[in-house]
C-alpha cells in the first residue's frame, strides 16, 4: 500500500495520438494502460488512457497531454456523419478531431500486488 498522494489521470484520446502519449509518459517514467473504446460522434476509434502519478506531477502530465493530443480540423464526406439523410451540403464537413477530454481522480488507496 502505498502512503504518497496519488491521483488517477484518465485521458479519452484518439487513437492516432494514443500511441505517442502512451510513448512519452513511459519514456518519462509514469505507467501507462490503453483501453481500447469507440468514439460516439464519428465513430472513430479512440483509446481511454489510465496512469497513476504522484499529486506533484499531475501538472507536468498534463502539460504532456497537451503537447501529445493536440486537436486538428478534418474534412469529411457529409454522408460519413451520424446524420447522413438529413439536408445537409454535398460537399464535406469541417470537424475538430483529437485533442483529449481529461479526468483527474484522488486516489484512495493503491495497491501493487
Amino acid at each position: 500500500m502505498s502512503d504518497i498522494p496519488q491521483k488517477l489521470v484518465i485521458v479519452i484520446t484518439d487513437d492516432d495520438s494514443a500511441d505517442s502519449l502512451i510513448g512519452e509518459l513511459v519514456d518519462r517514467g509514469y505507467p501507462a494502460t490503453k483501453v481500447s473504446s469507440t468514439g460516439g460522434f464519428l465513430r472513430k476509434g479512440s483509446a481511454t488512457i489510465l496512469s497513476g502519478v504522484g499529486t506533484e506531477d499531475v501538472d507536468l502530465v498534463l502539460g504532456i497531454i497537451r503537447t501529445e493530443c493536440q486537436a486538428r480540423t478534418e474534412y469529411l464526406p457529409a454522408q460519413a456523419t451520424p446524420f447522413p439523410d438529413a439536408a445537409l451540403p454535398r460537399e464535406p464537413i469541417e470537424v475538430r478531431v483529437g485533442g483529449a477530454i481529461v479526468f483527474v481522480l484522488p486516489v484512495e488507496r493503491f495497491l501493487k500486488t
